[in-house]
């Protein structure tokens, strides 16, 4: 099991930039692939961006496409999610999630496919 806690959230206007940032510790991280998704109230978490184990494949959902980017520093054991122009209908708790990958080059989008997650970190958009 890998620990993840997240950081890096807050309020911002739109149209504004925040930087989240999720630090690994307790295994190899770069084993893992990494993802981040999102939740508001009363819907189902759903996938922002992934990326695999190396770093050189990422995906992102449609809504973030352009807006957002999905790094990792293995050395550092974090990974970053880069928001920038953002909107309100952004607003959401983030969370850091992780997949031990035998593969290096899968990205993995389901929640499903996720075993550890932080806690999560909100961030809040407003008009």
């Amino acid at each position: 099991q890998v620990q993840l806690v997240e950081s890096g959230g807050g309020l911002v206007q739109a149209g504004g930039s925040l930087r989240l940032s999720c630090t690994a510790s307790g295994r190899t991280f770069s084993n893992y692939a990494m993802g981040w998704f999102r939740q508001t109230p009363g819907n189902e978490r759903e996938i922002v961006a992934a990326i695999t184990r190396n770093g050189i494949t990422t995906n992102y959902a449609g809504s973030v496409k352009g807006r957002f980017t999905i790094s990792r520093d293995n050395a550092k054991n974090t990974v970053y999610l880069q928001m920038n122009s953002l909107k309100p209908e952004d607003t959401a708790v983030y969370y850091c999630a992780a997949r031990l990958s035998l593969r290096s080059g899968i990205v993995y989008t389901s929640s499903g496919d996720y075993n550890d997650w932080g806690r999560g970190t909100q961030v809040t958009v407003s008009s």
